[in-house]
């Protein structure tokens, strides 16, 4: 089935994820493309309706990222957000400068008012709280367009022309903090793109599985099978699609969490399927001796983790595709031509360069985690699989700081099999969206008894998030991080202090590494 598509022209705003997902929300597919990809490319996706994102560049420097101005002739509606606000005012004609001292510079959350009349704000209040993030100013709108939103502070907050269809704001409507966001967002699409609204998980469950019917035909699949949210809903998608012609290998790396690898395998022994578990930990720890950078470790798991599934395949015969349970905030952290890579995913950036099958397989490739979560539920997937937290292909060899080893590794295990235990007995397990632990490289002087310690430091992190795209720190009670301290320390040896991580995303990621 062909969805309606909005494309999201990423200028390298924070926030450019996040403006995907909240179309999504809207019931429209959309995908976020790098500005630089050629206009003819993007004319060929035949989309219904673009939007440029934010960024932290200045328009009018040559440096700063540009459009063809040729983009304002097909036709389709535009809305520009923060930058893209003001590169759609600096390429049709108007002027944007640097803000004035004290004035037009907005940061934060701002009481914004709105021309209801405008179809952007058609059915919202003339007045609500919108977040600011700008230090550039639009000091001449281009013709043709009104001014259909300001502050206190700014006159052109909002500008439209509803005659072509061209919008501007240079406020985040995407973010939690402007009052009826998604709602401008929504708007947008329905009355200035006319979209009907195509994006249902239970159309996207058909569609592909019959992609992955056509694509494998009577060929034999190979999936790498974690136990995680990803993988299971991969395993259940491609069950569906291709039954015995799938084999699912889990590959248990010596990086699990306490006990994990006996419990995937008692979860999908129950199901109908070619199941197979490989005992890799000596080869992996291998692998990694001595490596501590943490780009290099997860290319040494994605290579290493390759060469498993390879020496499998054979044992199997004749294989012909691999699948992965790769989601779009992998492909998008991996970064693809000049977007910059936040981290390599081992399953996507990780990848050797030489892979011996015909083909990859990624069905959730284009999905975001909660989407991943109700495409498991429309598979019949149990909820306690589909709701279980996130854990990094890589294990824990990206929360192991510096160089890994199995002491290491069986420290953070039981280290963090008490934090999620404790988490679970004061029942914050429903309060939180991920949590786990992290061996740090840093040592510290300690006391216990009356000797003096020289051990290691284990960081604590837990986070409240919709998307994983952001994220906020979650807030723990204290009694309850004292009880996981006191038992931490007493009962795991090499640790004698623990910190909790009080960072949101951004700026930092979700994971340490």
């Amino acid at each position: 089935m062909k969805h309606e598509l909005v494309l999201v022209l990423d200028f390298g705003g924070q926030y450019n994820q996040l403006i995907a997902r909240r179309v999504r929300e809207c019931g429209v597919y959309c995908e976020v493309k790098p500005y630089t990809t050629p206009l003819s490319e993007l004319k060929a996706m035949n989309p219904i309706g673009i939007i440029f994102t934010g960024g932290p560049n200045s328009v009018y420097l040559n440096t700063s990222p540009q459009v063809d101005p040729e983009i304002f002739t097909w036709g389709i509606p535009i809305l520009g957000i923060c930058y893209g606000c003001q590169l759609m005012a600096h390429s049709l004609g108007g002027l944007v400068t640097p803000a004035q001292e004290d004035t037009a510079r907005e940061y934060g959350k701002t009481t914004t008012y709105y021309d209801t009349s405008c179809k952007l704000f058609a059915g919202l209040p003339a007045e609500g709280i919108s977040w600011m993030s700008h230090g550039d100013y639009m000091a001449k709108v281009p013709q043709g367009f009104a001014l259909v939103g300001h502050t206190e502070m700014c006159p052109n907050a909002a500008i439209a022309d509803e005659s072509r269809g061209f919008y501007g704001v240079q406020y985040h409507p995407e973010v939690n903090h402007t009052e009826h966001g998604v709602a401008m967002i929504r708007n947008f699409l329905y009355e200035a793109c006319h979209a009907k609204g195509d994006w249902t998980m239970g159309d996207y469950c058909k569609s592909a599985i019959a992609a992955v019917r056509e694509k494998v035909g009577d060929g034999k699949v190979l999936l790498a099978l974690s136990g995680g949210v990803d993988s299971s809903v991969a395993a259940a998608l491609l069950a569906e699609a291709v039954g015995k012609q799938l084999t699912c290998v889990f590959v248990d790396h010596g990086l699990m969490r306490l006990n994990e690898g006996d419990e995937v395998e008692a979860a999908f022994s129950k199901w109908d399927i070619n199941f197979v578990r490989v005992d890799a930990e000596t080869r992996f720890l291998l692998k990694l001796a001595g490596e501590s950078d943490p780009e290099t470790k997860r290319k040494i798991i994605g290579e290493e983790f390759i060469r498993v599934f390879e020496e499998e395949s054979k044992k199997i015969g004749a294989v012909d595709f691999l699948a992965q349970g790769t989601i779009y905030p992998d492909v998008i952290e991996s970064g693809a031509g000049d977007a910059e890579t936040i981290k390599s995913h081992h399953n996507v950036g990780g990848l050797p360069d030489f892979v011996d099958f015909k083909d990859i397989i990624e069905p959730l490739r284009m999905l975001f985690k909660d989407e991943v979560r109700q495409l498991g539920r429309e598979l019949g997937l149990p909820e306690y699989l589909v709701s279980r937290q996130p854990f990094p292909g890589p294990g824990l060899a990206i929360r192991i700081i510096g160089d890994i080893t199995k002491e290491k590794a069986d420290t953070l295990r039981l280290a963090d099999f008490i934090f999620r235990e404790e988490i679970a007995k004061a029942g914050e397990d429903k309060n939180l969206n991920q949590y786990f632990a992290v061996l740090t490289n840093t040592r510290s002087v300690g006391v216990m008894g009356d000797g003096r310690t020289y051990d290691y430091t284990l960081a604590l992190r837990a986070v409240t998030t919709a998307d994983f795209m952001t994220a906020d720190w979650a807030r723990i009670p204290y009694d309850v991080l004292d009880k996981i301290s006191v038992r931490i320390v007493n009962e795991v040896p090499g640790i004698n202090r623990i910190v909790y991580d009080i960072t949101s995303k951004p700026p930092a990621t979700i994971e340490w590494e």
